[in-house]
């Protein structure tokens, strides 16, 4: 079972915005959010509304949830790692 990991969540979210080409700017306001609210999401620091990041990068939420598991079964050490040194 792969836990949630916002690490990894804010990591998918802020490639695909980068891979569409949209700016914080742009996309913050795509999904109704400040632009320091993505950013927080987008390190790891706040915890993402699934349907509001989707919604903002068009796309399917099977497709969201699909680059997730991924990035967190690559880089699972990693972020055992970074939420230990963080406490």
């Amino acid at each position: 079972m792969i836990e949630y990991n916002r690490y990894a969540v804010g990591r998918v979210v802020r490639r695909v915005r980068k891979e569409k080409q949209l700016s914080q700017e742009i996309a913050s306001g795509l999904a109704g959010l400040a632009r320091s609210h993505l950013a927080m999401i987008e390190n790891g620091s706040k915890q993402a509304n699934f349907e509001t990041v989707w919604n903002a990068l068009g796309m399917c939420p099977h497709e969201l949830v699909r680059l997730i598991e991924k990035e967190i079964r690559e880089n699972e050490w990693t972020d055992k790692a970074e939420r230990a040194r963080k406490g």
